[in-house]
């Protein structure tokens, strides 16, 4: 539902700000006022041309901004991690909440503010919240919240693939189509797979042979965790062998080899040590500090004399430690990022490559089963796509028949509707196949007896879109999302009954959703349950349109004054007053 509306600079609209509320409200004005400039900022604003030309005289900037309410956000977890779409053409989100979600986009109180402007150096933007967006995003994601009929590019009835949706929801098979959907990414997918797996044998092939040449030389080398550190170790200890000998020797004869040594002379410091202890009981700390240190360095020095003695040279083992270190340093540079970088990654390596082996050696036997289980899918997913073209082809003469009743009644007698649905083109081999099904779905119409059906894209009276429309949303009523709906010139080349038929039938579809309909029609007016007046004025020789919403005896006057074009009388007031009073309870 659209809350509010600003708009500065537009056309003629200087600086207008609307509140609007539920239900049926018909915009009204003398003609030439400007009553489709508002729909026309609208448009823009949901994502319609941006062009320097719709900027108001003397200014620089035209700006649009509107506030959307969409309760229906509340039942969306937008915390979830959005999906990404995939391979799929033309598949695209079923609701606003799916697109914010697929967007990254958070709303505020189930509230979406949109905004646009365009500068008069020709450079425009668009924005879905905070988030600046293309026109394109901004174009798809309000088609989830407006539909504008008439004269106006931005309508759902003009894209061929929103024929579609409403037959399925006549059908009632929306969810099978979603299902299906998901079936038709599976296939899509697989074959996706397939492809890969075959094309890329030559390649395959080639990093098969790599990989069994790297777990079959680090198999053989047979490594052992850190064994590189270990071996550092060992050979700074077999290279440095006579420097360490001499420095353990010169150790050793400070230690204790020599009189003046350290044992032998803090031996002599022990028995001092003694006996002032003895003597004087104070010092008795002083002399057990005195015997742990003598200790203490004993046990350092007969710790160093046993290494010594175990010191041995073997240059064989030399050999052996830097032939081992070579071979490691010669798997690091392979399969490691540098000889520098831990042994670990070279076990990463083998890991990766063992499993590259075991999940491709068998390509021939795993494209064999890949095959079998796409030509599987390919059955059902056509079996269910024949189903759901069976089910549209039933209902598509149901739609066409329901369509032309409610056309008779708004004013369209003798207009052909047909609902036309060709199966995609294919071959005897191949059958064509989409995302939604085997079927091209497209409304044809004819509103003249007697003429071929053509495309309803290319109808040109902008009434007359509006109508059919207006039949669709009718039928539709209650499974349609689109919370706003706008009617401009559906009472084009009407009056009379049929125009009381359209105000009924607007008026019915507003129970359940929010309609704004431009019209010149007091008969079609009277039905509404707010009546906003558009009026155009001139201020220091600048042209203004100014917008505001009419009620009670200023309503009764416009209503007078549509009626028969003086507001003044009192027959044409109490023609108003009645009117009003039968169809909008005198609002």
């Amino acid at each position: 539902m659209l809350e509010d509306l600003s708009v500065k600079d537009f056309a003629l609209i200087d600086q207008n700000y609307l509140e609007f509320r539920e239900g049926f409200t018909v915009l009204s004005g003398e003609t030439g006022a400007g009553k489709s400039i508002l729909i026309g900022a609208l448009s823009f604003l949901l994502g319609g041309k941006a062009e320097v030309g719709q900027i108001r005289a003397g200014s620089h900037e035209a700006s649009v901004t509107g506030t959307f309410w969409l309760p229906e956000l509340e039942s969306f977890d937008f915390s979830a991690a959005p999906k990404e779409g995939s391979d799929l053409e033309e598949v695209e989100p079923e609701s606003a909440g799916q697109w914010l979600m697929l967007h990254g986009i958070e709303p505020e109180n189930n509230r979406v503010i949109l905004r646009r402007f365009i500068r008069d150096n020709g450079k425009s933007g668009a924005f879905i919240g905070s988030t600046p967006v293309t026109r394109a995003d901004l174009s798809q994601f309000s088609s989830f919240l407006v539909d504008i009929h008439g004269q106006h590019e931005h309508q759902s009835l003009m894209k061929v693939a929103e024929h579609r949706k409403f037959l399925d929801a006549k059908a009632g098979i929306t969810a099978e189509v979603s299902a299906f959907t998901a079936m038709y990414a599976d296939l899509v997918a697989r074959r996706k797979a397939f492809a890969a797996l075959i094309s890329d044998d030559g390649e395959r092939e080639r990093k098969l042979e790599m990989f069994r040449f790297a777990v079959s030389e680090i198999e053989n080398a047979k490594l052992k965790e850190k064994e590189d550190e270990t071996l550092e170790e060992e050979q700074s200890r077999l290279s440095s062998f006579e420097k360490i000998y001499s420095g353990i020797t010169e150790l050793n004869q400070m230690f204790s080899e020599e009189e003046s040594s350290v044992v032998p002379l803090l031996k002599k410091i022990r028995r001092e040590s003694s006996v002032l202890t003895e003597l004087d009981k104070s010092l008795k700390p002083l002399d057990e500090r005195v015997e742990a240190a003598f200790y203490e360095l004993s046990d350092l020095s007969e710790e160093f004399s046993s290494y010594a003695q175990s010191l041995v040279f073997d240059p064989e083992r030399l050999k052996e430690v830097q032939e081992r270190l070579s071979l490691i340093y010669n798997l690091k540079k392979k399969y490691a990022s540098s000889v520098n970088a831990p042994l670990s990654e070279v076990f990463e390596y083998f890991d990766r490559a063992s499993e590259y082996i075991d999940l491709n050696s068998d390509s021939n036997n795993r494209k064999d089963k890949m095959k079998a289980e796409i030509v599987a899918l390919e059955k059902a997913v056509f079996q269910k796509a024949a189903l759901l073209s069976k089910k549209r082809k039933e209902t598509s003469l149901v739609l066409s028949n329901e369509v032309e009743e409610i056309l008779s009644e708004l004013g369209m007698k003798g207009t052909k509707f047909c609902v036309n649905v060709t199966e995609k083109p294919g071959s005897e081999v191949t059958q064509k196949c989409g995302p939604y099904g085997i079927d091209n779905i497209e409304f044809l119409i004819s509103a003249n007896p007697g003429s071929p059906v053509q495309p309803l894209a290319k109808i040109a009276s902008g009434g007359e879109l509006s109508r059919v429309m207006l039949a669709l949303k009718t039928i539709f009523a209650e499974s349609d999302q689109t919370g706003t709906l706008i009617f401009d010139e559906i009472d084009t080349g009407i009056g009379g009954e049929v125009a009381v038929s359209v105000g009924k039938h607007i008026k019915n579809l507003s129970k359940n959703r929010q309609i704004f309909c431009i019209t010149h029609l007091a008969s079609i007016a009277v039905y509404a349950d707010n009546q906003i007046k558009i009026e155009k004025g001139v201020s220091e020789g600048i042209t203004s349109s100014h917008v505001h919403e009419i009620a009670g005896d200023e309503r009764v006057r416009e209503i007078a004054r549509m009626l028969s074009g003086d507001a003044d009388t009192e027959q044409s007031l109490e023609h108003a007053r009645s009117l009003l009073q039968k169809y909008s309870g005198g609002n």
